[in-house]
């Protein structure tokens, strides 16, 4: 069905709400799925609808996270009315001003400060069989995205062998490290770009994949960010006061902020490089090209970790040869 055809229908479906004609919709986020989402405006008010396609998207996990992390004190949008089996939801409008957009030097310490707060009340919350498990099942389908997509298609290098034997040995013990922490509920893309300047603060969104899974996964997706970076000695310090709260929460973090560090770096790799095969992907094959300009971002947050692990040698070789650099050295630990 084309969009124009899915465009009709959403609108024939907000009149039986809104007096038709009284309301308009223009577009208010792009997204790297197959939703879109329009801001609806009616009576000098706003709200958001999002329009996802069945056939492509499902709804319902959405609803019953927001439900889930509503629940846990979160600020996410509350659903107003809802046709899953076309694909639509009306939802509370959290206002138009993005972390990503409003983050700069003054301003990012109360930001992620807030957002740390948002991201404890979510973890506390966690309980065993209520979202998917990201187990190695599924980290390692994920992995599997970044020789496909991001070697094969996008670079347009085949490995050999030896080369392909390589990066299966890294991704296990990858995922092995991964495997290893302790497990609560997971946003799975709690990056600024996802999170709301609001009252209270932050606004929450694109929930909708959320699982439960390793510890570390949503710190380092908030402050190693697919469209904004900053120094390694402020995503430390961030992360040394994330570790410090939720030690004293009664969180399930490793008592030795080293440890937790190395978790919280092997946990990044597995999402770097998981991303530069998503946003390959997200160009080939859904015809949008923007993200791919954010990929060496991602290899430079992969070579960083690199540089600090012996055992990582091996991946670092890996981006050496298929960027025909000279080799790395300097492998610290």
């Amino acid at each position: 069905m084309h969009n124009d055809q899915r465009l009709d229908l959403l609108q024939n479906w907000l009149a039986r709400r809104f007096a038709k004609d009284s309301f308009s919709l223009t577009p208010a986020s792009e997204d790297a799925s197959f939703r879109r989402y329009f801001r609806l405006s009616a009576e000098g008010r706003s709200w958001i609808v999002m329009d996802a396609p069945p056939e492509s998207e499902d709804c319902r996990p959405f609803v019953s996270v927001a439900t889930l992390m509503r629940a846990a004190g979160l600020n996410v949008p509350e659903v107003l009315a809802q046709d899953l089996d076309r694909g639509f939801l009306l939802l509370t409008d959290l206002g138009a001003t993005t972390y990503l957009k409003a983050l700069n030097e003054a301003n990012a310490d109360e930001l992620f400060g807030d957002a740390i707060e948002a991201l404890l009340r979510l973890q506390l919350a966690s309980r065993p069989g209520v979202l998917p498990a990201y187990d190695e099942a599924l980290l390692q389908r994920e992995l599997a995205l970044f020789p496909e997509w991001y070697i094969g298609r996008h670079l347009g290098v085949t490995l050999s062998a030896e080369q392909r034997r390589a990066l299966a040995e890294i991704t296990a013990l990858i995922v092995g490290n991964n495997l290893e922490q302790p497990s609560v509920f997971v946003h799975r893309d709690y990056m600024p770009r996802n999170l709301m300047v609001s009252d209270p603060n932050p606004g929450v969104l694109d929930f909708q994949d959320a699982v439960f899974g390793p510890i570390t996964y949503d710190v380092v997706s908030l402050f190693k960010d697919a469209f904004i970076s900053w120094d390694e000695e402020r995503v430390l310090d961030w992360t040394v006061r994330y570790w410090e709260k939720a030690g004293r929460a009664g969180l399930p973090v490793n008592a030795d902020f080293g440890q937790f560090y190395r978790g919280f770096e092997w946990m990044g790799l597995q999402r770097h490089l998981k991303v530069l095969g998503i946003f390959a992907r997200i160009n080939y094959r859904d015809g949008k090209p923007g993200y791919l300009a954010d990929t060496p971002r991602f290899v430079g947050y992969v070579r960083a970790v690199c540089a600090r692990y012996a055992a990582l040698a091996p991946l670092a070789r890996l981006f050496d040869q298929m960027e025909n650099r000279n080799a790395t050295a300097g492998y610290t630990f």
